[in-house]
């Protein structure tokens, strides 16, 4: 089980760490005093949790005294135990604060209080297995070392979902697509009260060169979109598919979808409009 200390300047980078952190499994606890290291590394053994990172920093300045017994006794208890300490230099943070319009846990002073705080904390970074100084890091460099450091992954998830316009689209959408202009089985007699999920269905949608032709572009563009989205570091894009209803050719683009993109972890999260069906 990783047990994993973040600690470090303020402004330097400990939420960005902490968000990755969580992103990739960890179960995150942040301003925890050291005399609770053992506590908490026994609540989560109970419970089984594989992955636990702690934050510690100057706002718990009142409790910094009990770090090296906290630590040591851990340390006997811990094997995979880490201490991840990130710093930058003072006119970096100073930036970082003033666009942030944070107040520092110390004071009002942002030049002293950088100061002050190194030496509060130097007992911390004098016992870390790693010092990252982000003074010219991105969040999304520094977010990559971490994943790298700790050889991580990120957990992607492509969500798809099928819905009908005159039911209004979703809100919550990355992307939505428009699939009106397929064929619509609702014209068919045999197949207006049946859904996309059906292989007669989806025969009817995709029955000529023009529809497949529509569909490979969708497809490609929607795989370009998500692993844009993966490279860039976000851990899910969600894909709206629309027709008029939600019962017909959102739901057969939306399965087809699924099967096609399989290797970007999909999910379909919902043919959202299908209870609509036996009601119409």
């Amino acid at each position: 089980m990783p047990f994993i200390i973040v600690s470090g300047l303020s402004g330097s980078g400990k939420s960005t760490v902490l968000r990755t952190l969580e992103d990739a499994g960890f179960f995150i606890t942040d301003n925890l005093p050291p005399e609770l290291w053992g506590a908490m590394h026994d609540l989560v053994e109970a419970r089984n949790l594989h992955r636990v990172a702690v934050s510690t920093d100057a706002r718990t300045r009142d409790f910094l005294a009990a770090l090296e017994s906290s630590y040591a006794r851990l340390a006997r208890r811990q094997e995979d135990l880490r201490v991840l300490f990130l710093e930058a230099n003072a006119e970096v943070l100073l930036k970082r604060y003033n666009l942030s319009r944070r107040e520092h846990p110390l004071g009002n002073n942002l030049m002293l209080d950088f100061v002050r705080e190194r030496e509060l904390l130097a007992p911390l970074r004098a016992i870390a297995d790693t010092v990252i100084d982000t003074t010219d890091l991105s969040a999304k460099e520094l977010s990559e070392r971490v994943m790298k450091m700790f050889r991580l992954e990120h957990d992607f998830m492509l969500r798809i979902l099928s819905f009908g316009f005159k039911h209004a689209p979703p809100r919550d959408a990355d992307l939505v697509i428009d699939v009106r202009s397929l064929p619509n089985p609702y014209y068919d007699p045999e197949l207006r009260l049946r859904t996309g999920l059906e292989q007669d269905v989806q025969e009817y949608i995709f029955r000529d060169g023009d529809a497949l032709a529509f569909y490979d572009e969708i497809r490609d563009f929607v795989r370009t979109s998500a692993e844009r989205t993966r490279a860039a570091g976000r851990h899910g894009y969600t894909v709206a598919v629309g027709c008029t209803g939600g019962q017909h050719r959102s739901v057969a683009v939306a399965s087809r979808l699924a099967q096609d993109l399989s290797d970007l972890n999909v999910d379909i999260t919902d043919h959202r409009d299908l209870k609509w069906v036996n009601d119409t």
